[in-house]
C-alpha cells in the first residue's frame, strides 16, 4: 500500500479532468479499503514532536502510527507551511486540526484516507481581497525593546521586501489581506505575522544557544548535538573567516580540545602537523588522520620530492587546495562511537571538511578584498661582532695559538673588525606580502539553490629576492530538491592551480650563524661580494629556485530518494585528480666565479606526480518512530580506488644556463624515482541508533574492511563500536529539582578501529631500478621480501564524558576521559646484514597507549542588543605510553623506545656541569667504565611530545563592532638553542648567552672553554648538544590570532553590505624558550610569521 498519491495529473478538458479525478480517487478508496489491515494494527494514539518541519514529514508520521492514507495533488503542498507540533497519546482529529491550522489547505477524511486540496475562495472574495490591499508600517524590537536596525521584512512568497531604518521602523505598501509577514535577523529567531493590522510592533528573541538546536556532521549520518553518543569537535565558518590562513588545519590551532596542530615551515605553502589524541603508530606517517571532504575521501600524504621541495623540511602539503573561505565547517571525530564506521581508514580521528552550500533567497553577491604582511616574529639573540671577536681571539690564545692561520678571516685583519651586521634580518628579515581576493555568488528558490566562488591568493617570503606562491580556486555547488521533496541532488565541485617560484634553500640556520663581521653582500657596483674570494656568499643560492604547478580537482555528487515508509535511498559519487610538475633548478651560478664552473655543471631535478582516486557509496536510511522510540538506521557499501604515478628525474650537463629548464638539453640523464601504484578499497558499513523519549539513546556501528595492502588471507578485517548516552537533564525529578541545569548528559563508547597507513605492495617483493647498465639494458634490484602474513593495526578505543548546561546554557562544560591502545603495530622489522635487505614489514607485537583528560567550557557573559560577550576554554592532558614491546632489548629499537614511556622520546647523556679545573664539559658515565658511548650512556629519557595544550578565545560585540581574540598555549619540552651549536670559539656565530663561560678555574660557566681545535672539547661541545643541557622548557602563551571588524551602516551604503576587518595571527609569544620560535622546534628553519591583514567585505 502507498502512502501519498503525488503525481501531477493530465490536463484534459475541465470536466473530464474533474470525472478522472473523482474516478481515481473513489477507485483508490476502495482499493485501499480491501486491501486495509484491520485497525488495530495500528496505533489510535499518537505522539509527534516536531519543530519547523515539513508537512509532507509530519503527515509520513501520522501515517506510519495510525495507518491513514493520505492523497493530494503534489502542487498542493507547495505553497504549505512548516509545521512545529508537540503531541503525546492524541487523536487523529486532534492532531489533524493542528497541524492544518493557518495553512493554505483543507482536509476532509474518507474511511481511512485523508484527501488533502487547496483552500478555494470564490472569485468574488478574491476581487475584494485585492482592492482591500493596504500599507503596513512597524516597528521591529529586541528581547528588551530596544529599535532593530536592518532587520529583514519581508512578504512571504513573494520578492517583496525592505529592512527596517536605523529606528526600527519599516513600510511596505499594497499588500494582500491575510499576507503572511517574515521578520528576520542574524542571531534571532525569525517570526511569521499574518497581515491583518495597518501597524505592528514585533519584538524579536535571541536564539537559543542550546545543544538541541544544533546538529553535527558525523559523516554519513548528521544528528542533533545534544543527542550524539560519540566525540566531535567542531569549528564553524564563523570561526575561520576570522583567521588570515591559507592551509584548511590552521584553523584548528588552539581551538578543539584533543586536536594538537603544529605549523612545519614559515614558508609559503607549506604543511601542518596535526594529532588527534597523541601518536597511535611506531611508524611517523602512520599517524596522520582520514581526511572527508564533502563525503569524498582525501589523501593528504605529501606531494612532492624532497629533491623538489620549496618548503624545507617538510614537502608541498595537498591540503594547500582547500579554500578556508569556502569552508562551512570541520568536524573532528576522535573516539570509537564517532570513526568505527569509516573502519581501517578511522584508526587517528577523522577530519569532516564540508564547504560552504547555496541558500534560498534572491541572488547574492559578496567580495572580499584583503592585503598584509607577514614577518618573522622573534630573532635569536646572538652576539655581536665586539663579544665575538673576544671569544675567537680567546679561542685561539686556549690553542696557543699566536698567529692567527689564513683562513681566519674574521680575526686575521682580512675582514673589516669593526664591520657589524644582524643577518637575520639581512637574510630573513624581510617582509612577506600577502593578496587575497574573494568573491561568491549564490541564491535560488525553496527548490534549487546555487553557489559560485572563486578566489585569488598570493605570497611572497621573507627571504631576499623575487619569490612567491599563487593560488587560484573555484568552487561550485548545486542543491536540487523535487516538488514532492523525495528525490533529492547536490552537485559539489572545486579546482585549484597552484604556483610557485620559491628558494630552494632555507637561509635560517646561516642567518643565525653567519659570523656578524662578515662582508656585505653586494660589492660596490651592486654585484654579489665574493671579497676576493674569501667569502661564500650566500645569496648567490638565490639562483637556485623551486619552480612548479599543481592542478586539484575534487567532486561530489550525492543522490537521494525518500521511498516512503521511512526508507530513503542515497548514493555518493566522488572523484578526485592530482597533478603536479616541479623543477629545482640548480644552475652553476650558485658558485663563486672563482672556480671557474661553467653551465656543465648545472644541475635540474624534475617532479611530475598523478594522482587520481574515485569513490562510490550506496546506502540505505531507516527510520522509525514508535511510542516514545525512535530507531534510525543506516547500511551502505563503499568502492573506492585510488592510482597514483610518480617520476624523479636528474638532468645535468646544459650547454647554456639558459637552457636549463628543458631536460632534453641536458648531457646526463638519471631516473632517481620511478614508482606507479594502485590502491582498492572494498567495504560494508552500517549503523543503527535507537532512541528512547530523548533520554536513553544506544548507537552501534560496524564495517567490514577489505584492503589491498595486505596479502591473500588478510584483506579483510572487521571493526565495530557502541555508544550509549543518558540524557538525565530529561527526567522529571530533574527538571523539577535542578532548575538551573539546562542540559545534562553522560556518555561512554568503546571500539575498534584499524589502520592500513603501510603504502602499497608492501608485502609483496619489490625491485627498483639501480642505476647500472650492462649491454645497454638497465638493471634492478630488489628493495623488499615477500610477506603475507602481515595485517590491520588495530585501535581499542574507550570513552567516557559528561556534558552539563546551566541557566539555559549560558555555561556549557564538557569533560571526557579517553584511553585509546594500539596494537600489531606495522613496521619494518630489522634483519641480518646476509640477508641482504634492511628490514622486513611486518607486524610487531607492541602495544601503544594514548591516554588523557579533556575539557571544555563555553560561557555567554553578557548579551544585550548592543553588547555580547561570550568565551571559550579548552584544555587537553595527553599521556602516551609504550606498554609492551615483547624482545625490544634485543632488536635495534632499543636505542628508540622505552616499554613505560611515550614513543615520542629522545634518550640523551646527562649533563653533570663544567670540570672546575679544565673548563671542559662533562657527563655522567652510567656504566662506569671510563669511556663514553651512546649505547651505555645516554640513559636520561626525555619527552618531546606535550603534556598539555588548549586555547582560550573571547568574543566581544558592541553595536557595529565585533573583537575576537584567541590565546593558545601549550606545556612541552624541545631542543633548545644549545642544539646543533658550532663549537664555541670556531668560526660560526653563537647565542648570546654564551657569553658566560669559563676562563679560569672555579668558574662555573655555564659554557665551556673555548677553542677552535681542541680535540677534547669538539667532543664534549658534541655530546653537549646530545644531552639533557640542550633540551629545556618551550613552553608557550601565544596570541595565536585577533580579529577586529566594523559593519558599516546600510544608511551609509544605501543597503550594501559593507565590513571593514583586520586581522592578527601570531601576534605575541611569551615564552622561556631562547630559540627563535618554540611552535617550530626544527631547529634551523623558518618559523611561522607573524602576519597582519585588512581586508573590505561587501554584499548586495
Amino acid at each position: 500500500m502507498y502512502s501519498f498519491y503525488i503525481k501531477k495529473l493530465v490536463q484534459p478538458p475541465r470536466c473530464i479532468s474533474k470525472f478522472l479525478l473523482i474516478m481515481r480517487i473513489t477507485t483508490l478508496i476502495l482499493i485501499m479499503a480491501i486491501l486495509q489491515v484491520s485497525a488495530s494494527s495500528f496505533a489510535q494514539k499518537i505522539t509527534i514532536s516536531k519543530k519547523k518541519a515539513p508537512l509532507i514529514d509530519v503527515l509520513s508520521q501520522i501515517r506510519t502510527q495510525t495507518g491513514y492514507d493520505f492523497i493530494f495533488n503534489s502542487t498542493v503542498l507547495q505553497d504549505a507551511k512548516e509545521v512545529s507540533l508537540d503531541v503525546k497519546d492524541a487523536e487523529l482529529d486532534d492532531v489533524l486540526k493542528k497541524v492544518f491550522e493557518g495553512q493554505p489547505l483543507e482536509y476532509e477524511v474518507v474511511n481511512k484516507t485523508v484527501v488533502v486540496t487547496k483552500v478555494t475562495f470564490p472569485l468574488l472574495e478574491r476581487f475584494m481581497d485585492h482592492l482591500t490591499a493596504f500599507d503596513i508600517r512597524g516597528v521591529v524590537l529586541n528581547e528588551v525593546g530596544m529599535p532593530m536596525e536592518g532587520a529583514n521584512v519581508k512578504i512571504k512568497g513573494t520578492t517583496m521586501a525592505t529592512n527596517t531604518n536605523e529606528n526600527g521602523e519599516f513600510f511596505l505598501s499594497n499588500v494582500d489581506k491575510k499576507a503572511v509577514l517574515v521578520i528576520s535577523f542574524i542571531g534571532y529567531e525569525t517570526k511569521e505575522i499574518t497581515v491583518t493590522e495597518n501597524f505592528y510592533r514585533i519584538q524579536l528573541v535571541l536564539k537559543s544557544d542550546k545543544l538541541e538546536e544544533i546538529t553535527v556532521n558525523a559523516g554519513y549520518y548528521s544528528i542533533k548535538d545534544s543527542e550524539r553518543t560519540g566525540s566531535i569537535a567542531k569549528i564553524t565558518a564563523a570561526e575561520i573567516e576570522k583567521q588570515p590562513v591559507t592551509n584548511v588545519l590552521a584553523t584548528m590551532q588552539g581551538r578543539l580540545p584533543g586536536v594538537n596542530v603544529t605549523q612545519t615551515t614559515g614558508m609559503p605553502g607549506g604543511g601542518f602537523a596535526i594529532e588527534i589524541r597523541g601518536k597511535n603508530s611506531l611508524r611517523f606517517e602512520g599517524n596522520d588522520p582520514l581526511y572527508i571532504i564533502d563525503g569524498v575521501p582525501y589523501s593528504s600524504q605529501d606531494i612532492g620530492s624532497t629533491y623538489t621541495s620549496g618548503n624545507i623540511p617538510g614537502q608541498n602539503s595537498p591540503l594547500n587546495s582547500i579554500n578556508p573561505n569556502d569552508v562551512a565547517s570541520i568536524e573532528v571525530l576522535k573516539d570509537a562511537d564517532a570513526t568505527a564506521i569509516y573502519g581501517s581508514r578511522g584508526a587517528n580521528g577523522v577530519v569532516l571538511i564540508t564547504t560552504k552550500k547555496g541558500k534560498e533567497g534572491k541572488a547574492t553577491f559578496s567580495a572580499n578584498y584583503s592585503r598584509g604582511f607577514g614577518e618573522v616574529a622573534h630573532f635569536m639573540d646572538v652576539m655581536k661582532t665586539p663579544e665575538y671577536l673576544a671569544m675567537r681571539r680567546e679561542a685561539f690564545a686556549n690553542d696557543g695559538v699566536t698567529n692567527y692561520p689564513a683562513n681566519a678571516y674574521d680575526v686575521n685583519g682580512t675582514w673589516d673588525q669593526n664591520r657589524n651586521t644582524n643577518w637575520q634580518k639581512e637574510l630573513i628579515g624581510g617582509t612577506a606580502n600577502y593578496t587575497n581576493v574573494q568573491t561568491s555568488v549564490s541564491g535560488g528558490n525553496s527548490q534549487t539553490q546555487y553557489l559560485l566562488s572563486g578566489n585569488y591568493s598570493k605570497e611572497t617570503t621573507v627571504l631576499p629576492g623575487d619569490f612567491e606562491y599563487i593560488k587560484g580556486n573555484g568552487h561550485f555547488n548545486l542543491n536540487h530538491e523535487s516538488e514532492n521533496k523525495k528525490f533529492k541532488i547536490n552537485f559539489t565541485g572545486g579546482y585549484t592551480i597552484q604556483r610557485n617560484n620559491l628558494p630552494a634553500l632555507d637561509y635560517t640556520r646561516t642567518a643565525i650563524t653567519l659570523v656578524p663581521n662578515a662582508p656585505a653582500l653586494y660589492d660596490a657596483e651592486g654585484n654579489l661580494n665574493w671579497e676576493n674570494n674569501t667569502f661564500d656568499n650566500p645569496l648567490a643560492q638565490l639562483e637556485g629556485t623551486i619552480k612548479g604547478q599543481t592542478k586539484d580537482l575534487i567532486t561530489n555528487l550525492l543522490l537521494s530518494y525518500d521511498i516512503g515508509a521511512g526508507f530513503t535511498a542515497k548514493t555518493s559519487f566522488g572523484y578526485t585528480d592530482l597533478q603536479q610538475s616541479q623543477n629545482n633548478i640548480q644552475p652553476s651560478t650558485i658558485y663563486n666565479p672563482a672556480y671557474g664552473l661553467g653551465s656543465e655543471r648545472s644541475v635540474l631535478f624534475t617532479n611530475t606526480v598523478n594522482r587520481n582516486s574515485w569513490i562510490a557509496e550506496p546506502q540505505i536510511n531507516w527510520n522509525h518512530v514508535f511510542g516514545k522510540g525512535k530507531i534510525d538506521a543506516l547500511a551502505g557499501v563503499t568502492f573506492q580506488q585510488q592510482n597514483g604515478d610518480q617520476l624523479v628525474n636528474l638532468a645535468e650537463g646544459f650547454a647554456s644556463n639558459s637552457l636549463i629548464e628543458n631536460p632534453a638539453s641536458a648531457t646526463n640523464h638519471y631516473v632517481l624515482n620511478s614508482d606507479e601504484s594502485v590502491y582498492k578499497y572494498q567495504a560494508f558499513f552500517g549503523r543503527i541508533n535507537w532512541n528512547w523519549d530523548s533520554k536513553y539513546i544506544v548507537n552501534i556501528t560496524g564495517r567490514r574492511d577489505g584492503s589491498s595492502r595486505f596479502g591473500p588471507g588478510r584483506q579483510y578485517a572487521n571493526f565495530g563500536a557502541i555508544g550509549a548516552a543518558w540524557l538525565f537533564s530529561n527526567e522529571k525529578f530533574i527538571k523539577e529539582n535542578l532548575s538551573f541545569l539546562s542540559f545534562g548528559k553522560i556518555r561512554g563508547s568503546y571500539g575498534i578501529t584499524g589502520n592500513d597507513q603501510i603504502g602499497d605492495y608492501q608485502y609483496l617483493d619489490t625491485y627498483a631500478t639501480s642505476g647500472n647498465t650492462y649491454q645497454g639494458i638497465g638493471g634492478l634490484q630488489p628493495t623488499r621480501l615477500f610477506n603475507p602474513d602481515f595485517g590491520w593495526e588495530t585501535n581499542k578505543k574507550l570513552e567516557l564524558a559528561l556534558e552539563t548546561g546551566f541557566w539555559n546554557d549560558r555555561i556549557f562544560t564538557t569533560m571526557a576521559w579517553y584511553r585509546n591502545r594500539s596494537s600489531s603495530q606495522l613496521v619494518g622489522i630489522p634483519l641480518p646484514g646476509t640477508t641482504g635487505f634492511s628490514e622486513i614489514q611486518a607486524n610487531l607485537d607492541a602495544e601503544v597507549q594514548n591516554s588523557g583528560f579533556e575539557f571544555s567550557l563555553r560561557t555567554s557573559n553578557f548579551r544585550s542588543t548592543n553588547f555580547s560577550w561570550t568565551s571559550t576554554f579548552n584544555l587537553t592532558w595527553a599521556q602516551n605510553k609504550l606498554l609492551s614491546f615483547p624482545g625490544l632489548e634485543g632488536s635495534t629499537y632499543k636505542y628508540q623506545y622505552v616499554v613505560g614511556q611515550p614513543i615520542n622520546i629522545t634518550k640523551v647523556y646527562h649533563y653533570t656541569g663544567l670540570n672546575p679545573n679544565t673548563g671542559v664539559y662533562q657527563f655522567e658515565d652510567f656504566n662506569v667504565d671510563g669511556k663514553f658511548s651512546a649505547v651505555d650512556d645516554k640513559q636520561i629519557i626525555k619527552n618531546l611530545s606535550p603534556q598539555y595544550y588548549g586555547g582560550f578565545q573571547n568574543q566581544l560585540r558592541y553595536r557595529n563592532i565585533q573583537l575576537d581574540f584567541l590565546f593558545q598555549f601549550v606545556k612541552q619540552e624541545a631542543t633548545n638553542e644549545n642544539y646543533r651549536m658550532g663549537m664555541p670559539g670556531t668560526m660560526v656565530n653563537q647565542p648570546e648567552g654564551v657569553t658566560e663561560h669559563w676562563q679560569s678555574t672555579g668558574d662555573l660557566g655555564p659554557y665551556q672553554s673555548y677553542s677552535n681545535s681542541n680535540t677534547q672539547k669538539r667532543t664534549a661541545n658534541s655530546r653537549f648538544f646530545q644531552s639533557d643541557a640542550a633540551i629545556g622548557d618551550a613552553s608557550y602563551i601565544r596570541l595565536k590570532n585577533v580579529s577586529i571588524s566594523y559593519d558599516v551602516p546600510k544608511s551609509w551604503t544605501q543597503n550594501i553590505l559593507c565590513k571593514l576587518s583586520l586581522q592578527g595571527q601570531n601576534l605575541l609569544t611569551i615564552t622561556p624558550y631562547k630559540g627563535m620560535d618554540p611552535e617550530l622546534i626544527a631547529e634551523g628553519y623558518l618559523p611561522p610569521l607573524r602576519v597582519v591583514t585588512a581586508s573590505l567585505q561587501i554584499t548586495f
